[in-house]
């Protein structure tokens, strides 16, 4: 794929397009990248990625993560429906793929490509703990977190210049290659603490919009807390707000997850 037309945006058009608002979260962001290029770029990956590793099909778990993550991305589709919004998903795809790891990872890329590592299932427990994983790791996809990113990195390089219009192909390119390293999945999943939060929050609805009981977030951040302790910290918690944070957020949170979860016909 030529990277180069990622970024053929117009200082016109920043001006216009830069601030994506969050219609579930309310939160605004910075996102200048063509969100079809990138998906695109990132099913490549994702491609890739399944093609060097063991991927488990036909048996419960793997069934598990393809039907949990269905309810959640069809609770999003139903959600951005509802309020005029379902042009924002285009260029999603979805696929659900179960992984051979011991890592207690999971992720989602840019476009709907999901992955969740065998090593994590034994922390999720059921269902609504899987939930927590795939709404955390949808949200991700769904807030444009890989497009934020690479804006980020863009400014942060070349700052006014962009508004200018004097940035070049070359020099665009050259900020997606850093911020997605070729042969890097993992390189690919890295997100700032402020977007760590945003899916924490986006994935508690989104779960519960998909029928599962958002009160099981905290029993399962517990676990995952726990799974950690004395080993290399997962991929996964590696810039997540800390344990305090995230509990007391996520009680903040509760209220309107559980909203929609009555909503969606679950008991209170």
């Amino acid at each position: 794929m030529k990277i180069k037309h990622i970024f053929g945006i117009g200082a016109m058009a920043l001006s216009v397009a830069a601030c994506t608002t969050n219609p579930i979260t309310g939160r605004s962001s910075l996102q200048l990248a063509n969100n079809s290029e990138i998906a695109t770029m990132a099913a490549q990956e994702y491609r890739s990625t399944l093609g060097k590793s063991k991927v488990i099909t036909g048996t419960a778990d793997a069934k598990r993560v393809v039907n949990v993550g269905s309810r959640i991305k069809s609770a999003a589709e139903k959600y951005y429906q509802q309020i005029g919004r379902s042009a924002d998903l285009a260029n999603y795809k979805w696929e659900f793929n179960l992984i051979q790891s011991q890592e207690l990872n999971a992720w989602c890329m840019p476009g709907g490509k999901v992955a969740v590592y065998t090593g994590i299932l034994p922390v999720t427990k059921n269902d609504s703990g899987l939930a927590v994983v795939l709404g955390h790791e949808v949200s991700h996809a769904l807030a444009g977190h890989g497009n934020e990113r690479i804006s980020q990195a863009m400014v942060a390089q070349y700052g006014g210049q962009i508004l200018g219009g004097s940035i070049s192909n070359s020099q665009w390119a050259t900020v997606f290659q850093q911020v997605y390293p070729i042969g890097s999945q993992v390189a690919l999943l890295k997100y700032g603490r402020n977007q760590e939060s945003e899916a924490d929050e986006m994935g508690l609805y989104l779960m519960s919009m998909a029928g599962y009981d958002p009160r099981e977030a905290i029993p399962f951040w517990s676990r995952m807390e726990g799974a950690s302790k004395g080993a290399r910290q997962p991929e996964f918690l590696s810039t997540h707000p800390n344990p305090q944070t995230r509990i007391a957020d996520i009680n903040k949170d509760l209220p309107k997850a559980l909203e929609y979860y009555r909503a969606a016909g679950g008991k209170i």
